[in-house]
């Protein structure tokens, strides 16, 4: 068989994330995607999933494909990338990952705004709700769920100071069962493989 390349971006937020732009709505989200040439999205609010059939409607006809997800923050305050293939998937996790949140009430003026829209980006209501917080989820026990659950478990930016898997713990778990690692754009493949020898166990 030929082999195919796919450009997607895994890591995607809306303005229902408090560190968001208020641009980031699912007609423009969709709309940059497909000037930039990309494929597959995965849409990955923090803590949430709230807009993600807002993005899948405003992609309807585009070709471009959505995949539903969460950036989990754990309880180790690392923050991972929770991808499935379907709405039933995300809301199962979201209906565990609820349970494990602390009822801590947004701070707009501090944390930034949480907004759920519909798929024109037309607000429905905001999220009263932090999301910018801890779950009582570990990161080995938030891993074997999403994998349990048919999802990719990616620990994201794993290179970077703040949130990271690298900086938190300072080192990856040896049977830590992640689909892949995430890392910035402000490094290469082989300089991370260089940099953090572990890395060479996991697709990046």
């Amino acid at each position: 068989m030929p082999l195919i390349t796919l450009r997607a971006e895994l890591h995607v937020h809306t303005l229902l994330s408090p560190c968001a732009e208020v641009e980031m709505i699912p007609p423009l989200i969709i709309s940059e995607a497909l000037e930039l040439g990309i494929g597959l999205l995965a849409i990955t609010d923090h803590n949430a999933s709230a807009n993600i059939p807002a993005v899948m409607a405003a992609a309807s006809g585009s070709g471009l494909t959505i995949l539903p997800g969460i950036e989990l923050q754990t309880r180790e305050e690392v923050h991972s990338l929770c991808i499935f293939d379907t709405l039933e998937q995300v809301s199962a996790f979201q209906d565990l990952l609820d349970t494990s949140l602390p009822p801590l009430k947004n701070q707009p003026d501090f944390f930034g705004p949480q907004y759920v829209v519909d798929a024109s980006g037309e607000f429905i209501r905001e999220e009263t709700r932090l999301l910018l917080t801890s779950s009582s989820l570990s990161l080995e026990e938030a891993c074997n769920r999403v994998i349990e659950m048919g999802g990719l478990f990616i620990p994201a930016h794993v290179n970077r100071k703040a949130n990271s898997l690298l900086a938190t713990l300072g080192f990856i778990p040896p049977d830590l069962a992640a689909s892949a690692i995430e890392i910035s754009r402000h490094i290469t493949p082989e300089a991370a493989k260089a940099q953090f020898p572990q890395l060479n166990r996991y697709p990046l």
